[in-house]
C-alpha cells in the first residue's frame, strides 16, 4: 500500500513524459490519490521508444502506475468544463506545459484560482515562467548543460551525458517537495499558491561551489578535481576482465586501508600529491587491470575502504543489499516490468506498493469525489 501520509488529498497530474508524471508519482507514493488528465491522442511517451504488445512502451507504464488516468480535449468546451469541476475538487495540479500553454486553453492560473483558491498549482516547466527562454523548447541535456551540470563532469576533452536523466529526475523531486511544503503551509494560511519551477534551476541549484571556486579562479580543468577524476583515491578503475570498480578512499584511514591491503604502503602518503595526481593514477589503473573483478571482491569488500565492484544493469536486481531492502519489484511474463519504488521504509516497513495504472473516465472519477 502506499503511505498514509497524503491520505484524502487529491492531486491531478498534467505532465507528459518524465519529469511532471514522475512528481505526481511520489505524491502517490506518499498516499494521494492522483489522477492523470492525457489529451485525447494521449500522453506521447506511451509511444516514445519501444512498446509492448498493448501499444504502450515500458517507461509509461513505470512512470505513471499508481494513478488513475483520464483523458480529456481541453480545446473542447465539454472535457474543459469537465476538468474544471475537477479543479474545483482537487487540492494539488502538477504541469509541465510550456509557460503560456494552459493560458491559451482557458484554464490558466488565474482561471484556476477562481475555480479553486486553496489549489496548490505546480509548474515544472524546463526554463522558468519568465525570461527570454521561458517559452524555448529543452530537454534534460540542454538544462544540464546551461545549469551547470555539464562542465565539469566528464574527461578534459569532453563533457558525459548522465543517464538517466539527471535533470529531469531530481526537477520531479524537487517538484514534490514543493507541493508538500505548500500543502502543509496552506493548512495555516487556508491558500493555495503558484509553484514556478524549472527544471534547468534545479540542476543550477547545485552549483554554489563550482560557481565559488570559479569566482576565485580555482576551478581545475574537467575531470581533474578531487570528485571529478583527478584524485587516485576517488576514480572508477578498469580490471582484467573488462569489467569495473570504484573506489572513493577520501578519507586517510580509507585509503591506508586500500594501500595496505594492496601491499602498497609507500602509495599513503602520496594521497596528497598535488591534482590531478596523473601517475599515481596510471599505477592504480595497472594495478586493477592485473586482476579480474571477482579477486578485487575476494580482496577488498571485506576492507573498510570505500570500495565496491560495479554490477551491470542485469546484475542489480540480485546485489545481496538491494535484493535485502526490497526496493525492486519485478513484474514476471513475456514483457517484465522492473520497479523501483519509492526508496522509504517507515517504523521499519517496506517500500511503499504502487498499483498499475487504471485507466477511467472524468466522469467515474468526478462522481467518486461529490
Amino acid at each position: 500500500m502506499p503511505l498514509p501520509f497524503l491520505s484524502g488529498l487529491r492531486v491531478i497530474d498534467l505532465g507528459q513524459y518524465l519529469p511532471g508524471p514522475y512528481a505526481a508519482q511520489m505524491l502517490a507514493d506518499l498516499g494521494a490519490e492522483v489522477v492523470k488528465v492525457e489529451p485525447p491522442s494521449g500522453d506521447p511517451l506511451r509511444q516514445m521508444g519501444p512498446t509492448d504488445a498493448d501499444g504502450t512502451t515500458a517507461a509509461y507504464k513505470l512512470l505513471n502506475a499508481g494513478k488513475t488516468v483520464i483523458r480529456l480535449n481541453l480545446k473542447d468546451d465539454g472535457d474543459r468544463g469537465a476538468f474544471e469541476r475537477l479543479i474545483a475538487g482537487a487540492d494539488a495540479l502538477v504541469e509541465s506545459y510550456r509557460p503560456g500553454v494552459l493560458d491559451k486553453l482557458g484554464v490558466g492560473h488565474a482561471r484556476l484560482r477562481a475555480l479553486n483558491p486553496r489549489l496548490v498549482h505546480a509548474s515544472l516547466s524546463g526554463w522558468g515562467s519568465s525570461g527570454p527562454y521561458a517559452r524555448r523548447a529543452g530537454h534534460d541535456l540542454n538544462y544540464m548543460a546551461v545549469g551547470g551540470g555539464l562542465d565539469s563532469s566528464g574527461t578534459p576533452d569532453r563533457p558525459s551525458i548522465s543517464h538517466p536523466p539527471v535533470a529531469d529526475f531530481a526537477s520531479a523531486q524537487q517538484a514534490a517537495l514543493a507541493v508538500v511544503a505548500a500543502l502543509f503551509g496552506r493548512q495555516r494560511s487556508g491558500e493555495g499558491c503558484f509553484l514556478d519551477l524549472s527544471i534547468m534551476e534545479t540542476v543550477l541549484g547545485w552549483q554554489g561551489f563550482n560557481l565559488t571556486a570559479d569566482a576565485r579562479g580555482e576551478v581545475p580543468a574537467r575531470g581533474e578535481a578531487l570528485l571529478s577524476g583527478g584524485a587516485a583515491c576517488y576514480r572508477i578503475y578498469r580490471t582484467a576482465d573488462g569489467r569495473f570498480a570504484t573506489l572513493s578512499a577520501l578519507e586517510a584511514k580509507f585509503w591506508q586501508g586500500f594501500c595496505e591491503a594492496v601491499g602498497r604502503p609507500d602509495w599513503i602518503a602520496r594521497q596528497a600529491d598535488p591534482l590531478p595526481q596523473a601517475a599515481l593514477i596510471a599505477e592504480l589503473d595497472a594495478l586493477f587491470a592485473s586482476r579480474c573483478l571477482a579477486d578485487w571482491k575476494a580482496l577488498l569488500d571485506p576492507v573498510d575502504c570505500c570500495f565496491e565492484a560495479l554490477p551491470t544493469l542485469t546484475e542489480m536486481p540480485d546485489h545481496p543489499h538491494i535484493a535485502a531492502r526490497g526496493q525492486i519489484r519485478v513484474t514476471p511474463g513475456p514483457e517484465p516490468l522492473v520497479e523501483t519504488l519509492m526508496g522509504l521504509r517507515v517504523n521499519g516497513g517496506t517500500p511503499p506498493e504502487r498499483a498499475p495504472l487504471r485507466e477511467s473516465t472524468a466522469a467515474a472519477v468526478l462522481a467518486a469525489w461529490t
